[in-house]
């Protein structure tokens, strides 16, 4: 459904303003879920008529030749948002990569300045992921003001804005990470769970209480090859 309005927005852009929004994505290296990521985001670009181009770099890559290609895509007008795949090779310098991205182009919410808008509550380019699970809320009218949620996991990438985000739409939020002690008396008392910390079937149905909402985030393969989450839906699902 939101790939849809964009592909009208984008439309409109076009006949509107002559304008064909264009996005730049920088793999560096041959991380297979990355790679897949990043092929991923071109098809979807190309379904909704949006200019795309991936720049792939060899591991090898010195930091800044990287710095060097992100200040030509900053320079050029064609290009409006900037996405740098993470994880980078361990030698490169992962903030200061991010903090070279012209704010304006930062569309996945990582620049300070994106951040530091998104915990004010203004107008800002914000994380993919929590945004798409603040649009889920929206989509299913689930209101969250005065609502207790829990968020297990506290990464830069979903965990912190994630509760930002809850924070502003008027939750009361409590934030979990791997040092929390005694996970389930939190997750008990949560009228909503947000899990994004990568750990197969960490979340059960005796943590959560009945009629709970659950949002799983997480992503693991099995040794299986199996695709599973977070949380064990299977046993989850009844409550």
């Amino acid at each position: 459904k939101i790939k849809e309005e964009v592909k009208v927005e984008a439309a409109q852009l076009v006949e509107e303003n002559h304008i064909t929004p264009g996005l730049a994505v920088i793999l560096v290296g041959s991380d297979a879920a990355s790679a897949t990521y990043v092929a991923s985001k071109a098809k979807s670009c190309k379904n909704a008529g949006i200019y795309s181009v991936v720049h792939e770099m060899p591991d090898s890559i010195t930091q800044e030749e990287l710095l060097k290609t992100i200040e030509m895509m900053n320079k050029n007008p064609k290009l409006d948002g900037i996405l740098v795949q993470l994880p980078l090779p361990k030698h490169i310098d992962t903030t200061i990569v991010l903090e070279a991205i012209n704010p304006l182009k930062d569309v996945d919410g990582f620049h300070p300045y994106n951040v530091g808008r998104m915990v004010s509550n203004l107008d800002s380019f914000l994380p993919a992921t929590p945004f798409g699970v603040m649009r889920m809320f929206e989509e299913y009218g689930i209101e969250l003001s005065g609502k207790n949620v829990v968020v297990i996991g506290s990464s830069d990438i979903v965990g912190k804005p994630m509760a930002s985000l809850l924070i502003n739409a008027k939750a009361t939020v409590t934030v979990c990470n791997s040092r929390t002690k005694d996970l389930a008396s939190h997750t008990k008392a949560a009228d909503i769970v947000v899990i994004a910390v990568g750990v197969p079937y960490l979340l059960k149905a005796d943590m959560i209480k009945e009629g709970a909402i659950v949002i799983d985030v997480g992503i693991n393969r099995l040794d299986t090859g199996k695709l599973v989450g977070d949380a064990d839906f299977e046993d989850c699902k009844s409550k």
